[in-house]
């Protein structure tokens, strides 16, 4: 709890100087505190050039990032993220404690010379790192060294947009992955930490004033609806241009790493001479979109250009983050979608903030399927509870409909691109690349329905598994019966208890024989018992057994095999 206090304070001063950063290169490169909210203007300090000087402030930026990033840490360029859920996936939290550094002025510079960018996954990336580097330091177990990465993120998130919860929560869904009361203990601690001291330096403020939402019409739910499930495509879509974009990159440059965000700086800069708008973060230009200040022709074309510029930046090897881009999208999809409906149904239709609203929060959902981050940000931006209701239903919604369309989101994307599946098997790893049906053991007898839970106690204390089979009165599977829930239910009689095993039977996370062990070991791991039936992918029947213990035995045999003589 001390360390996560710790982390959460060192990511809410790690954002402090990260924003400052962020606003000292935008006034030297631009003479504007933030350029996006006098897109087009001219650099006061150069007068002369007008507003062509945008066409060399990215080629300038990219001077300085492109050779720190090649040389101290190759792993700051990109939007960050998925460094750091990898870290915590396969590499036991480990990160680089020079990737805090790298990371704060590769991205302050990358965003400070125009690169169309979030700041999200810069601070998600250093807090991180310094959630590890704190690890290390204290020699703590791998358990606790991804929780300290993971508070790092909280932190971060809940300094950069003064949103705790929504920092908490996009930890436990993206970084970890699971939900857990010592997670959540911890990471509120550092949300907290984080947020006291950003408030300290910032306010009490969020970074976008929105105004009062409301629904009035019940048929705004189905109109709200509908946005969702727009939203998944466009959020899916953004996934998809961001890393075509960055294979044509990769295809067209020839040169050395370090000097491609300069030589693709002059691209990036044509498109903010084109449209200034996309010109860094861009949160002047969310705001005013949710204010209705753009025609529905502007706000799609700022879509667009928002795609297309962050990709660029991307591509061409920039560092920063996409969470912020897919707010400003939706934002930009909620508005003209708002906008068209109020000139159709003017009675019904309701305010276009609203849907300018809840697109942000949809379109990042079914970028990055994190519903429960994606509800609880737009809430603490808002704290609006009138809009509620229709913000979850669409972000629902979109998560669902993204699922459909896409097995990957826009942060495991582009660790697939890489061959690296977080849910499988660490390369060189000793268990993990089998087949299930390789190491699984002989099937238990299984336990007929009408079993009475006595005698299923007995024959469960002499089986040596924690939980069996069960099967119905035709001896189809039924599920798998606990030796805890048997005893349970023993401890509750005679009050309405269960007396047959049949109605104790749950069917587990199912296990099927052609499964990859590293994907089978995630539901033994959750299994209530000590081990899964293994179930014919045809027939969806039992035909063996995975426990921790058949698994070890894999490994062995493995490494006895390979001492072998040939």
């Amino acid at each position: 709890m001390v360390l996560a206090l710790v982390i959460g304070a060192g990511a809410g001063l790690g954002s402090i100087v990260f924003r400052w950063c962020i606003t000292t290169f935008t006034r030297l490169f631009t003479g504007h505190e933030d350029y996006a909210a006098s897109p087009g203007a001219g650099h006061p300090h150069l007068p002369w050039l007008g507003p062509y000087f945008v066409l060399l402030a990215p080629v300038i930026g990219g001077l300085l990032y492109g050779p720190l990033v090649n040389r101290f840490a190759k792993e700051a360029r990109g939007h960050g993220v998925p460094e750091v859920m990898l870290a915590v996936a396969q590499r036991g939290g480990r990160i680089s404690p020079k990737v805090a550094v790298v990371k704060t002025l590769a991205s302050a510079l990358c965003i400070g010379s125009g690169g169309s960018v979030g700041r999200e996954g810069p601070i998600v990336q250093i807090g991180s790192a310094l959630g590890s580097t704190l690890g290390r330091v204290t020699k703590v177990t791998e358990g606790r060294m991804k929780l300290l990465v993971a508070c790092g993120a909280a932190g971060g998130i809940a300094a950069t947009f003064n949103a705790p919860l929504a920092g908490v929560f996009f930890a436990m869904e993206l970084i970890l992955g699971t939900f857990t009361a010592e997670a959540f203990g911890a990471t509120v601690l550092a949300g907290v930490s984080a947020s006291v001291i950003g408030r300290a330096a910032f306010g009490d403020v969020t970074f976008l004033n929105l105004p009062d939402f409301h629904v009035d019409h019940l048929a705004q739910y189905a109109l709200f609806a509908l946005l969702g499930v727009i939203a998944a495509a466009v959020g899916v879509g953004f996934a998809r241009v961001l890393y075509l974009i960055e294979d044509a990159c990769d295809w067209a440059w020839r040169g050395p790493e370090w000097l491609r965000p300069a030589v693709g700086g002059l691209a990036l800069g044509l498109v903010l001479l084109a449209l200034p708008e996309m010109y860094g973060v861009g949160y002047p230009v969310l705001q005013k979109a949710t204010e209705g200040g753009y025609a529905v022709g502007f706000l799609l074309l700022l879509l667009v250009g928002k795609t297309i510029a962050t990709s660029l930046t991307i591509g061409i090897g920039g560092s920063g983050g996409v969470f912020a881009p897919s707010l400003f999208i939706g934002a930009m999809l909620g508005a003209a979608y708002g906008t068209g409906l109020h000139h159709l149904l003017p009675g019904t239709a309701g305010a276009v903030g609203a849907y300018a609203l809840v697109g942000m929060g949809a379109v990042f959902a079914g970028a990055s399927r994190a519903p429960i981050t994606a509800v609880v940000i737009l809430f603490e931006l808002t704290g609006e509870y009138g809009i509620i209701l229709p913000l979850m239903l669409a972000i629902v919604l979109a998560t669902a409909v993204s699922r459909l369309l896409s097995k990957d989101t826009v942060y495991t994307l582009k660790l697939r691109r890489r061959g690296i599946d977080l849910e499988g098997a660490v390369p060189g790893a000793p268990i993990g690349t089998q087949q299930v049906g390789a190491v699984m053991e002989a099937l238990p007898s299984p336990l007929p329905a009408a079993t009475a839970l006595a005698d299923a106690a007995a024959l469960l204390s002499r089986s040596g598994h924690g939980a069996l089979p069960v099967v119905d009165a035709d001896g189809h599977y039924a599920g798998i019966v606990t030796a805890q829930a048997v005893a349970e239910a023993l401890a509750e009689q005679p009050y309405d208890a269960p007396t047959l095993v049949g109605r104790l039977a749950v069917p587990p996370v199912p296990v099927t024989a052609d499964q990859p062990l590293a994907q089978a070991l995630h539901a033994l791991l959750s299994a209530p018992g000590t081990g899964v039936p293994v179930l014919d992918s045809r027939q969806g029947e039992p035909v063996g057994w995975l426990s921790h213990q058949s698994v070890l035995h894999a490994v062995h045999d493995t490494r006895w095999s390979a001492k072998q003589p040939v």
